[in-house]
């Protein structure tokens, strides 16, 4: 999110894009035969998303950064650099421009959020200084962030009925909120704070809060909150299977604004759902 909290931006490059129709449908189930990179830019007057799945011939990787089709992200050990020229569907709007990730620190490992350890999942910095230069639309800003890494070994389906996550920047680092339901019945709630230099601090597990559905989708939206109440302020993303949402919730005794996600399974793995997809997702 920006600083002054108008202006939000979401990038998740994939090997193995877990929310593919095209993957789902593909009996070889080669991970390399569908990548993208996914960007969606929340702006106060226009959003945009792009999600443009590619074939492994579009794929490159090295130790020091990886490239699907004109995108490329690069580490060179203290800075993620982003370099995005993306074309939005159904409508073609370009995104194209770069974002630069400063992690303040990084947190020591992962974690496993399914019983078998099948899915990891790690927060690597959770409190990042994000600066973004964009060409089309044009447009500069700056704020915090959050950079993480997930890979699994099964599809998410197979193991999950739904999830919900929400990050909030605290005055000191950071407060991460995972909580997921498998399909075996059991469950996981994670409550996790980090100072800004990625060493973890102690935190009281919040009381459930309750949020209303979203407006079209009817999306749960499940929370948690230090005294048991929330509100959301922002709907950003209101889709068939997956809700993102920026909150007002108390974490660690602190005012906070968290960007929230809840995703059903179920309702992506639905065969009218998968074949809605390609016309947001389009794959050359």
């Amino acid at each position: 999110m920006s600083e002054d909290g108008r202006q939000g931006l979401t990038v998740i490059a994939f090997i193995g894009s877990v929310f593919s129709p095209y993957y789902a449908w593909d009996r070889k189930q080669d991970p390399f035969d569908h990548c993208a990179v996914n960007v969606v830019l929340y702006g106060e007057r226009t959003n945009r998303f792009a999600m443009t799945e590619r074939r492994k011939s579009a794929l490159s990787r090295d130790a020091h950064g990886i490239a699907i089709g004109p995108s490329s992200l690069t580490w060179d050990g203290n800075e993620l650099t982003i370099r995005v020229d993306e074309r939005c569907a159904p409508i073609p709007r370009a995104i194209r421009g770069t974002i630069r990730v400063r992690p303040n620190g990084i947190t020591k490992g992962a974690f496993t959020l399914d019983g078998s350890g099948e899915h990891r999942w790690w927060p690597l910095a959770p409190s990042s200084r994000v600066e973004i230069a964009l060409e089309e639309p044009s447009a500069a800003w700056a704020g915090n962030g959050y950079f993480d890494t997930n890979d699994g070994d099964r599809p998410l389906a197979e193991s999950f009925s739904r999830w919900n996550w929400c990050r909030a920047d605290l005055s000191d680092g950071a407060a991460i909120l995972y909580d997921v339901e498998r399909r075996d019945g059991s469950g996981q709630n994670l409550s996790l704070r980090f100072g800004r230099d990625g060493s973890r601090r102690d935190m009281r597990p919040p009381l459930a809060a309750t949020l209303p559905a979203t407006r079209f989708w009817r999306i749960p939206r499940p929370t948690r909150s230090d005294d048991g109440r929330a509100s959301v302020l922002r709907t950003f993303e209101d889709t068939p299977f997956y809700a993102r949402s920026l909150l007002s919730a108390t974490l660690a005794g602190e005012a906070a604004q968290p960007v929230h996600e809840s995703l059903v399974l179920d309702r992506f793995t639905n065969p009218i759902v998968r074949l809605m997809l390609p016309f947001r997702m389009p794959r050359p």
